[in-house]
Protein backbone atom coordinates (compact mmCIF):
# COMPACT_ATOMS: atom_id res chain seq x y z
CA UNK A 1 0.00 0.00 0.00
CA UNK A 2 1.29 3.25 -0.97
CA UNK A 3 1.09 6.48 1.38
CA UNK A 4 0.36 10.03 0.07
CA UNK A 5 -0.19 13.52 1.48
CA UNK A 6 -3.15 15.15 2.35
CA UNK A 7 -4.42 18.92 3.57
CA UNK A 8 -4.65 19.34 7.05
CA UNK A 9 -6.51 22.20 8.31
CA UNK A 10 -3.40 24.29 8.80
CA UNK A 11 -1.83 23.68 5.29
CA UNK A 12 -5.76 25.32 4.25
CA UNK A 13 -4.92 28.15 6.42
CA UNK A 14 -1.70 28.46 5.12
CA UNK A 15 -3.49 28.44 0.95
CA UNK A 16 -5.83 30.78 2.28
CA UNK A 17 -3.78 33.70 3.94
CA UNK A 18 -1.21 33.59 1.17
CA UNK A 19 -4.06 33.59 -1.07
CA UNK A 20 -5.84 36.91 0.85
CA UNK A 21 -2.89 38.46 1.01
CA UNK A 22 -1.96 38.42 -3.06
CA UNK A 23 -5.42 39.11 -3.63
CA UNK A 24 -5.62 42.38 -1.21
CA UNK A 25 -1.99 43.83 -1.92
CA UNK A 26 -3.63 44.16 -5.41
CA UNK A 27 -7.11 45.28 -4.34
CA UNK A 28 -8.79 42.31 -6.32
CA UNK A 29 -12.07 41.56 -4.80
CA UNK A 30 -12.54 37.74 -5.13
CA UNK A 31 -13.68 34.62 -3.69
CA UNK A 32 -11.08 32.30 -2.96
CA UNK A 33 -12.13 28.55 -2.40
CA UNK A 34 -9.74 25.25 -1.93
CA UNK A 35 -11.23 21.69 -1.73
CA UNK A 36 -9.53 17.96 -1.35
CA UNK A 37 -8.69 15.93 -4.00
CA UNK A 38 -12.27 14.66 -4.25
CA UNK A 39 -13.20 18.41 -4.55
CA UNK A 40 -14.63 18.77 -1.38
CA UNK A 41 -15.02 21.98 -0.33
CA UNK A 42 -12.79 22.89 2.87
CA UNK A 43 -12.72 26.77 2.45
CA UNK A 44 -14.74 29.17 1.11
CA UNK A 45 -13.91 33.20 1.43
CA UNK A 46 -15.64 36.15 -0.47
CA UNK A 47 -13.96 39.32 -0.05
CA UNK A 48 -15.53 42.47 0.63
CA UNK A 49 -16.71 43.88 -2.85
CA UNK A 50 -16.26 40.43 -4.49
CA UNK A 51 -19.59 39.55 -6.81
CA UNK A 52 -22.28 36.90 -5.40
CA UNK A 53 -21.58 34.85 -8.34
CA UNK A 54 -17.82 34.55 -7.43
CA UNK A 55 -18.51 32.28 -4.57
CA UNK A 56 -20.84 29.90 -7.15
CA UNK A 57 -17.78 29.93 -9.43
CA UNK A 58 -14.57 29.72 -7.57
CA UNK A 59 -15.68 26.30 -5.82
CA UNK A 60 -16.16 25.15 -9.58
CA UNK A 61 -12.93 26.06 -10.42
CA UNK A 62 -11.11 23.90 -7.74
CA UNK A 63 -13.80 21.20 -7.94
CA UNK A 64 -12.86 21.02 -12.04
CA UNK A 65 -8.85 21.40 -11.04
CA UNK A 66 -9.08 18.38 -8.39
CA UNK A 67 -11.57 15.93 -10.46
CA UNK A 68 -9.39 16.92 -13.73
CA UNK A 69 -5.84 16.75 -12.30
CA UNK A 70 -4.91 19.41 -13.70
CA UNK A 71 -5.50 23.72 -14.23
CA UNK A 72 -9.26 24.58 -15.06
CA UNK A 73 -7.86 26.04 -17.98
CA UNK A 74 -7.23 23.08 -19.76
CA UNK A 75 -10.93 22.57 -19.73
CA UNK A 76 -11.73 25.75 -21.10
CA UNK A 77 -8.82 26.09 -23.79
CA UNK A 78 -10.03 22.29 -25.10
CA UNK A 79 -13.90 23.98 -25.22
CA UNK A 80 -12.36 26.70 -27.41
CA UNK A 81 -10.41 25.11 -29.37
CA UNK A 82 -13.41 23.02 -30.69
CA UNK A 83 -13.90 20.30 -28.33
CA UNK A 84 -17.27 21.40 -27.39
CA UNK A 85 -18.29 17.42 -26.66
CA UNK A 86 -17.08 18.22 -23.70
CA UNK A 87 -19.13 20.43 -22.43
CA UNK A 88 -21.19 17.55 -21.12
CA UNK A 89 -18.76 16.43 -18.76
CA UNK A 90 -20.02 16.86 -15.31
CA UNK A 91 -17.39 19.44 -13.77
CA UNK A 92 -19.16 22.90 -12.84
CA UNK A 93 -16.36 25.86 -13.79
CA UNK A 94 -14.38 24.97 -17.34
CA UNK A 95 -12.62 28.17 -16.89
CA UNK A 96 -9.71 29.65 -15.88
CA UNK A 97 -8.70 30.31 -12.34
CA UNK A 98 -8.77 26.61 -10.78
CA UNK A 99 -5.29 25.03 -10.24
CA UNK A 100 -4.65 21.72 -8.68
CA UNK A 101 -2.04 21.45 -5.12
CA UNK A 102 0.14 18.33 -6.02
CA UNK A 103 2.19 16.85 -3.53
CA UNK A 104 4.60 14.49 -4.73
CA UNK A 105 2.93 13.55 -7.99
CA UNK A 106 -0.37 13.35 -6.24
CA UNK A 107 -3.51 16.04 -6.71
CA UNK A 108 -4.07 16.11 -3.34
CA UNK A 109 -6.58 19.43 -3.48
CA UNK A 110 -6.99 22.42 -5.40
CA UNK A 111 -7.49 26.34 -5.08
CA UNK A 112 -10.38 28.27 -7.32
CA UNK A 113 -10.87 31.69 -7.60
CA UNK A 114 -13.09 33.75 -9.09
CA UNK A 115 -13.68 37.80 -9.26
CA UNK A 116 -11.10 39.25 -10.98
CA UNK A 117 -9.17 38.50 -14.73
CA UNK A 118 -8.69 34.83 -15.01
CA UNK A 119 -5.37 34.97 -15.31
CA UNK A 120 -5.56 37.17 -12.31
CA UNK A 121 -7.81 34.56 -10.80
CA UNK A 122 -5.30 32.34 -11.13
CA UNK A 123 -1.72 34.58 -10.18
CA UNK A 124 -4.02 34.74 -6.69
CA UNK A 125 -4.62 30.69 -6.71
CA UNK A 126 -0.96 29.92 -7.30
CA UNK A 127 -0.10 32.50 -4.70
CA UNK A 128 -1.70 30.43 -1.91
CA UNK A 129 -0.59 26.81 -3.58
CA UNK A 130 3.06 28.66 -3.19
CA UNK A 131 2.88 29.06 0.30
CA UNK A 132 2.79 24.98 0.90
CA UNK A 133 6.31 25.19 -0.62
CA UNK A 134 5.68 21.91 -1.85
CA UNK A 135 8.55 21.80 -4.77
Amino acid sequence: MRTRAVLTDEDVVKVADAAIAHARANEWKVTISIVDDGGHLLYLRRLDGAPPISSEVAPGKARTAALGRRESRFFEEMIRDGRTAFLSVPLTAMLEGGLPIVANGDVIGAVGVSGVKADQDAAIALAGIKALNLE
